[in-house]
């Protein structure tokens, strides 16, 4: 009798002590199960943000799965006791970042309060030659007219300051003030009797004209959807227009513009649809031009009412990081500019339309953690597209 309560008495001892490891593995999955949810709700946050086309800058206390269970089993350490199990840590230096590469005002938003100023200089170059021949021609080889030989390079350098501001992490604004120095150099060689060359060159440098634009980020690009940014802008004639410019008694222009004379208003829309590691994005816009009335004389001839044409571009390309601090994009971009609509004297005369498209490169490389350096290339496929555009930017976060 005593030797079966003996080993019941021992029975009873092992039960309570394998119901106390039960009940201490219990506890360590319980932890390790809020473990999971902290990190599965890190896990969506990120997503969001990638989403959205950001990065989060890396945080003092990266969490670990398995940190966190050996945290578990070993028991509360001097962090743990500020810091509620489960919870992630509070990230020190969560700052948002575009995709730098991609042009300008295709990126997600500036952070809300944060300031960014951008220097940046313009180089674009345009170059012309046109055969023309006045008359007829008889026979192949035999021609009764005048043969015309038109040259013309036309180079601008334009160096700008903008600034945009994070008024929301939803809505931002920017201002830029450009100076413009332009110069053509147009050849003309016409042949009657003998040959007649004639060159002109003109220059001509001041401010341009304003820009000032707001943009909305309309969703958050979650369950797979794109980010829509809807953005305004509006640029006032704050440059010297053409009709500014001094002319001779003929109506030749004697100074270069640097700026377009009308106001200006475009709306559009941008998508960006990030797809680890690039981010595709998409842009369509319309530009309004304001008529105006000149009521100028030029060269004998009276200028009345002018239309600009306004204009429809669209922009699709991809931008890749390669890794942090380094990335690119490619894009094409296109524009038709309807014809303007000029009345001069008693006529109203109207210019052909245009097809301006253009291949973008870019690329950019982060500095530090508040100066990027960023290089942006245009190169024309179309007759109306300037040759090449070469844009050099260097934005500095506050």
């Amino acid at each position: 009798m005593a030797n079966i309560e003996a080993q019941l008495a021992d029975q009873n001892r092992r039960l309570a002590d394998q119901e106390r490891r039960l009940q201490a593995q219990e506890q360590v999955i319980q932890a390790q199960s809020v473990q999971l949810n902290g990190l599965h709700n890190e896990r969506e946050r990120l997503l969001s943000d990638i989403r959205a086309g950001r990065e989060l800058a890396e945080t003092e206390r990266p969490l670990t799965m398995a940190s966190n269970a050996a945290a578990a089993q070993v028991g509360p350490t001097a962090d743990d006791t500020q810091q509620p199990v489960g919870e992630a840590p509070p990230p020190t230096d969560r700052r948002a970042r575009e995709v730098a590469a991609i042009p300008e005002g295709m990126g997600v938003l500036t952070p809300r309060g944060t300031l960014i100023v951008d220097p940046s200089i313009e180089y674009t170059r345009t170059s012309s030659n046109r055969l023309v021949f006045r008359g007829v021609e008889i026979v192949p080889g035999i021609q009764l007219g005048v043969i015309e030989a038109n040259d013309a390079d036309r180079d601008s350098l334009t160096g700008a300051l903008s600034a945009r501001f994070g008024l929301t992490n939803r809505i931002e604004v920017s201002a830029s003030i450009p100076y413009v120095y332009r110069q053509d150099r147009v050849t003309t060689v016409q042949q009657r009797d003998e040959t007649v060359a004639r060159a002109i060159k003109l220059e001509g440098q001041e401010w341009g004209d304003l820009d000032v634009s707001a943009r909305y980020q309309i969703n958050a690009g979650l369950r797979g959807w794109p980010v829509f940014v809807a953005n305004l802008r509006a640029k006032p004639p704050t440059g010297v227009g053409p009709f500014d410019v001094n002319y001779d008694e003929f109506g030749v222009a004697k100074d270069l513009a640097t700026g377009s004379g009308f106001w200006g208003v475009s709306a559009g829309v941008t998508a960006i649809y990030p797809t680890d590691p690039a981010v595709i994005f998409g842009s369509f816009d319309y530009l309004y031009n304001v008529p105006k009335d000149i009521n100028k004389t030029i060269g004998k001839v009276p200028v009345g009412s002018i239309d600009p044409g306004d204009s429809i571009s669209a922009t699709l390309g991809f931008g890749l990081a390669l890794n942090p601090r380094f990335s690119f994009s490619l894009g094409y971009s296109h524009s038709y500019i309807f014809p303007t609509d000029s009345d001069l004297g008693n006529t109203v005369q109207r210019s052909n339309s245009l097809q301006v498209g253009r291949m973008l490169m870019g690329w950019s490389f982060r500095l530090s953690e508040r100066v990027t350096l960023n290089n942006n290339f245009e190169f024309g496929v179309t007759s109306d597209a300037p040759d090449m555009r070469m844009v050099v930017r260097v934005p500095y976060r506050f």
